[in-house]
């Protein structure tokens, strides 16, 4: 499973100037393996364009969705990516839908400003399991449970309050140290971590994280990052 990152940042990133810059980050949105897409937020084909990848839309052939924030789900990229062959796919808790060789399973965010908020839990054919975090606060504990059970290969935290404290989000996203707390918790359930949803106003620069988390185990995802589970 190949994980390609087209977006790791908070909706308070300004996505009108964009970069290839490392410490500038577009909206949240995950590519797995080229053909599935988690997240088809509104940045989706200016970072094909900026970076190069001029046929990475037309691979997309599935698009899931966390929830329906303007910064994950943008109406007119998924009608472009359908447009070109893709199928939109409206998750539903409970079992898993079996979406072009993958088993997708949605699983209650902890996401209050939002009506429907999941995380997804992500199987491939091979065997190699995702579970994706973002957006969301400390895991409700059905969740925990799913998470235990599923053992996912790698576990993708929502990390959008960096290190601040007293912060009136962290009931809806969570800060750093709630996100080492629970790698902790989970870590005999998990094969590795990662963070995403970085807030521009709440971080420093991405060396600044990695030096933040990795000494924890914990890595920090950037735009245009691909991992191999």
């Amino acid at each position: 499973m190949k994980l390609h990152f087209l977006g790791t940042g908070a909706a308070d990133w300004d996505i009108s100037k964009p970069s290839r810059d490392m410490d500038y980050r577009r909206f949240s949105s995950l590519l797995i393996d080229g053909v599935l897409l988690l997240d088809p937020g509104p940045c989706v084909f200016e970072f094909a364009e900026t970076f190069g990848y001029g046929d990475l839309a037309h691979g997309i052939r599935h698009i899931a969705n966390t929830h329906r924030h303007g910064d994950y789900y943008c109406e007119e990229t998924v009608k472009k990516l359908c447009e070109n062959g893709a199928k939109y796919h409206e998750l539903k808790r409970g079992e898993p839908d079996l979406i072009g060789g993958y088993a997708l399973t949605a699983c209650e965010a902890n996401h209050g400003t939002c009506a429907v908020a999941n995380h997804i839990a992500v199987e491939d054919s091979e065997g190699k399991k995702l579970f994706y975090c973002c957006d969301g606060s400390w895991f409700l504990y059905d969740t925990y449970e799913k998470i235990c059970s599923f053992k996912p290969d790698m576990l993708i935290f929502d990390c959008t309050v960096g290190d601040a404290e007293g912060d009136y989000r962290i009931f809806e996203h969570n800060n750093i140290r709630m996100v080492l707390e629970m790698a902790m918790t989970l870590k005999p359930h998990c094969g590795r971590f990662m963070v995403s949803h970085m807030a521009k106003t709440l971080h420093g620069t991405h060396e600044q994280l990695c030096e933040r988390l990795m000494p924890h185990g914990i890595v920090p995802a950037h735009d245009n990052m691909v991992v191999q589970l």
